[in-house]
């Protein structure tokens, strides 16, 4: 039997169904708000996978035809690879869920969210996060939920639930707030340069929205929910456990003394290696079980020593920020780049510059996307001192690109001011904690060194939390160790005046509003130290872009004139590209856009396109050719495009007989326009030309 709940969230209901659909998963809802129509479903294995870690995968799918629309591409079906938009939207849900299963849970888990329908209006990403939880609920499986889920948005000073998708563009606040009953579990989003205390209020606004949903979720459990089943954690032999921590505590601390990432590694697999050795032959058969019990007491000690001893691994403060070097230029190259180094994190920002040809186009549920700026992350296995097959982009990769993304593009300038496509490379060369916010510093310093007007310059931080009790420390730029073993990684970028992106991720159940608001003043603090540093290297873009840049040369044309230069199936145009090596591009209203190498070939294919869209004017000699010979007299071309006929009288000062015996096809001829007739045909004279030069 179907049942039906529902909430209202912002000014629009939302439901949540259940029982009609994919009976057989573990849990399964359909969510509904306006037209949008998300199907979420969770299966869980029923046999234990090894190992304490719980092998999620989230995957969520964007069917075309839920937009009314058949696919574009060239099999018209979607395609196997998720989209950037689908893998950011996974990452979403995933981030929020994974803390809250039963701790010990290791039956592997997958989530599959499906939009079936979509009004253009509301954006699914939301309603699938709010349905990965319901369905989680509903099942079998022991999950510590509800959570919901929410965007906010702020239009001209007023904060908005779950803004409609074509208001995006007008919201200086975009965020996207998961919480709990209590507190808050997730944050991503972006700010058009908004303060700290604006972003906290928005965060928080989106949390006491979501409260219906969350209580919507609690009876549809209560109702129909499926006992939670029962899982068994393997004992853990305690004698074992203290045996390793009598041989190991003391020598994992003075390992994790050692500041050096790649030396701090290497002591703690010595230490490990020890330890294996003195527990002798009978325990080589328990070598992943000692393994586990060995991170643990890593973990605990790591915490220990920040929350009991006051101290961090590398031994700075609570908020102080790691040794930054910046080297702007270093490519001769490409047209901008710059490598910044925090610690032990370094990052290689590239930037290339191209026309609007080289923008990428996305096929989405709302249509076609052309985007003019692209940050691409890459995170090669050097960089963190391993071995590994190299492949495509991973989540990860795409996901902090994502993030860095948002980050650089509200201070990018207006396409009326620069009109390029820009792409930013990010090669990460080490990483050592927060590879992504060195992006977003490597990306900026690249797009000054480039000479892109960027509005202000902007730096990113990485910030942790541990927490016990009522014992909570906030750390900045954290290392990665402090991420793996801390309660949060909370990444802030933004302007000396302002928040452009963020992204809050916790292992612990909530966050409240109070710990929240501290990280963030620490945060804005770090990073105006860290735009400090940047600036010494460069305080401001460069007046010039790069030599080997395009030069982008633009023109407005007459509309009716776009056939001309494009020519029969294209000719003309493709005859300009090819001759003075150029890329050409003609949109409706009569934009013409020539990206050139040089300003010289510009100038030429600029000159040429001139040509044929040339307005002719009465009483203005022109260098023609003749085109074609009649009884009655010539036809020549004063423009590609464009020309006029030169009767028999008008050929000489002299009485002309025969045409021919003046002028052949092919002959260049100056001409004096005489007149242009309403139906637009010109009147030549070559007579008046020789009787202007060559007066009585």
């Amino acid at each position: 039997m179907e049942v039906v709940l529902e909430a209202t969230l912002g000014d629009k209901p939302l439901s949540i169904k259940t029982g009609k659909v994919a009976k057989q998963a573990s849990g399964a809802v359909v969510v509904q708000y306006g037209e949008t129509i998300v199907l979420v479903t969770v299966v869980s294995s029923n046999e234990s996978a090894k190992g304490d870690f719980l092998p999620l995968t989230v995957e969520y799918m964007e069917k075309i035809y839920a937009a009314g629309r058949i696919p574009g591409n060239y099999f018209r079906r979607e395609i196997g690879r998720g989209s950037e938009k689908e893998t950011l939207t996974a990452r979403l849900i995933d981030r929020p869920i994974r803390p809250l299963f039963a701790k010990g849970y290791n039956f592997e888990t997958q989530v599959i969210a499906t939009v079936l329908s979509m009004d253009q209006e509301n954006d699914p990403d939301t309603l699938a996060m709010i349905g990965a939880s319901a369905a989680l609920g509903l099942s079998d499986i022991p999950f510590e939920g509800p959570i919901a889920c929410v965007r906010v948005g702020r239009i001209e000073g007023q904060l908005v639930i779950n803004p409609p998708l074509k208001q995006f563009d007008a919201c200086d606040i975009n965020i996207i707030v998961a919480g709990s009953a209590t507190g808050v579990v997730m944050v991503e989003g972006s700010g058009n340069i908004v303060s700290e205390a604006d972003m906290l209020e928005a965060i928080f606004f989106g949390h006491q929205a979501m409260q219906p949903v969350i209580e919507i979720q609690k009876k549809l459990r209560e109702s129909c929910g499926k006992p939670k089943r029962a899982f068994y954690m393997p004992e853990k032999d305690a004698a074992l456990i203290e045996k390793v921590e009598s041989l190991a505590s003391q020598r994992i601390k003075g390992a994790l003394g050692v500041p050096d990432k790649i030396e701090r590694y290497a002591a703690m697999h010595t230490v490990k290696s020890e330890v294996l050795k003195e527990l002798g032959e009978a325990f080589m058969d328990r070598k992943e079980e000692v393994s586990a019990i060995f991170q643990d007491i890593q973990k605990a000690i790591s915490r220990n020593m920040i929350l009991k001893e006051g101290r961090r691994i590398d031994n700075r403060k609570f908020d102080e920020i790691r040794p930054i070097t910046c080297e702007i230029g270093i490519l001769p190259r490409p047209h901008g780049s710059a490598l910044f180094t925090r610690g032990e994190t370094q990052v290689l920002g590239v930037l290339t510059l191209g026309s609007g040809q080289d923008e990428q186009r996305v096929e989405t549920l709302t249509g076609e996307e052309s985007r003019p700026f692209m940050l691409h992350y890459n995170f090669p296995p050097f960089s963190v001192g391993e071995v590994k097959r190299l492949s495509g982009p991973s989540r990860r990769d795409i996901g902090h690109g994502g993030l860095s993304t948002r980050a650089l593009e509200k201070v990018l300038p207006a396409k009326a001011d620069f009109d390029y496509t820009i792409r930013i490379v990010s090669e990460v060369l080490e990483s050592n904690g927060s590879s992504s916010m060195g992006t977003v510093c490597a990306g900026t310093l690249a797009m000054m060194d480039g000479g892109i007007p960027i509005k202000a310059p902007v730096a990113g931080i990485a910030m942790g939390l541990v927490k016990d009790g009522e014992t909570v420390i906030i750390l900045s730029d954290i290392l990665g160790d402090e991420d793996h073993t801390g309660d949060m990684d909370f990444k802030v970028a933004g302007t000396r005046e302002g928040i452009t992106a963020l992204q809050m991720d916790i292992k612990i159940h909530e966050l409240p509003k109070e710990i929240l608001g501290k990280a963030l003043e620490q945060a804005r603090t770090g990073r105006i130290h860290i735009l400090g540093k940047m600036l010494e290297s460069l305080d401001k873009p460069r007046e010039e872009i790069s030599q080997y840049a395009p030069a982008i040369v633009t023109i407005k044309i007459n509309p009716d004139k776009i056939r001309d230069i494009i020519g029969p199936g294209g000719k003309m145009i493709r005859s300009i590209q090819s001759e003075t090596n150029t890329r050409v591009e003609i949109d409706d209203t009569g934009l013409v856009k020539i990206a050139a190498i040089s300003k010289a070939e510009g100038d030429a294919a600029l000159k040429l396109i001139q040509g044929i869209v040339m307005e002719p004017e009465i009483g203005r000699i022109y260098e023609g050719t003749v085109v074609k010979v009649m009884d009655f007299g010539a036809f020549v071309q004063i423009s590609p495009g464009t020309d006029g006929l030169v009767h028999i009288s008008q050929l000489s000062t002299r009485r002309v007989t025969k045409v021919t015996d003046v002028v052949k096809e092919g002959d260049t001829l100056r001409v004096k326009v005489l007149e242009i007739s309403r139906d637009g045909k010109i009147r030549l004279s070559h007579k008046a030309v020789l009787e202007e030069e060559n007066p009585i």
